[in-house]
């Protein structure tokens, strides 16, 4: 498939802000219970709303860069009964008015009382917005991811590991920015958060890497024999008719060479996951304040490689029959 950058900047943005939410509604649950020092509402909380919903707007605005009638986008959502693309489109602003609330909660000092635990823990107003976040943060992982592994004819995509990447890859670049922001915003949280990006990065490695894996070992169910019902044994394509071009040879295929390809793999492997945890356990083991801003700048400069690789992989059929001008 084409790689469009449009979206690979939507979900890798929209992807580390739903991370950052739940690393901040994580520190504040942990806090609730007294693991985890509390944190100023305005200085950390409010603030990290806000980067929230700045990463989250980013990636709104370059999804309509995708748009041939941006318009009309409002019309996405109406098929919401049966449409993945529908149940994104509304659940990322449903979202984002969530944690618009919850900065202006935490901003405003607005915490009434919503209950009380039978151990004397007091939920507020913030805690059930948290609450609701998270629930909306990880619906919004599946919806996206799903817009691709529910295509059964796209098979690289067709796989729940899909939709595992797609949530652990949003988390670990997620937690990695809550530990560069805690190391100004909330230091005493920096090693909380930066062991967490560790073990959610570890997590994302195996489960990419098994994706990987799983890929590289596919076989295409048609043939050139199948495609154009020719049962000959040897089929070569000498035009490629269209006078050289068209819909289909441009937008079904990237263009790129399988060096290429190779060289993304293996760049993204190295940025997303290598550099991020040897940065981050250095940064541990030498209390480097610099360390996770630059593990979040590397790794996010490798999950945009690693997005193109994704769609860059998949083989579309049509292509059997396109070959040549591929």
């Amino acid at each position: 498939m084409k790689p469009a950058f449009s979206v690979i900047f939507l979900t890798t943005l929209i992807g580390a802000a739903q991370g950052l939410f739940l690393a901040l509604f994580t520190a504040q649950s942990y806090a609730l219970f007294n693991l985890l020092p509390a944190q100023d509402s305005q200085s950390f909380y409010a603030v990290g709303a806000l980067l929230v919903l700045t990463l989250s707007a980013l990636g709104l605005a370059s999804s309509f860069l995708h748009l041939g009638r941006p318009e009309r986008a409002w019309r996405s959502a109406a098929m919401w009964r049966t449409s993945w693309l529908s149940r994104e489109v509304i659940l990322l602003p449903a979202f984002m008015a969530v944690v618009l609330l919850y900065g202006i909660a935490h901003s405003t000092g607005w915490k009434p009382t919503v209950a009380t635990l039978p151990d004397g823990v007091v939920i507020d107003a913030t805690v059930v917005l948290g609450i609701l976040g998270t629930v909306l943060a990880f619906a919004l992982f599946i919806s996206t991811a799903m817009i691709y592994a529910c295509l059964p004819f796209l098979r690289e995509w067709h796989s729940p590991l899909t939709v595992i990447n797609y949530i652990l890859l949003g988390g670990a670049s997620g937690f990695t920015l809550a530990a560069a922001f805690a190391t100004t915003n909330a230091p005493e949280l920096k090693g909380f958060y930066a062991g967490w990006a560790l073990i959610i990065t570890l997590l994302a490695f195996a489960s990419r890497g098994a994706s990987l894996i799983r890929n590289s070992r596919l076989r295409p169910k048609s043939t050139l024999q199948t495609a154009i019902g020719i049962k000959h044994p040897r089929i070569v394509q000498k035009s490629t008719g269209f006078l050289g071009g068209s819909f289909n040879t441009r937008e079904f295929f990237h263009g790129r060479s399988l060096s290429t390809l190779r060289s993304v793999k293996w760049g993204f492997l190295a940025t997303v996951f290598v550099a991020p945890i040897l940065l981050l356990v250095a940064g541990l083991w030498i209390d480097s304040p610099a360390a996770p801003p630059f593990a979040f700048a590397v790794q996010y400069i490798g999950l945009l490689a690693e997005r193109w690789f994704f769609f860059a992989q998949t083989n579309h059929p049509q292509n059997l029959y396109y070959q040549a001008i591929c």
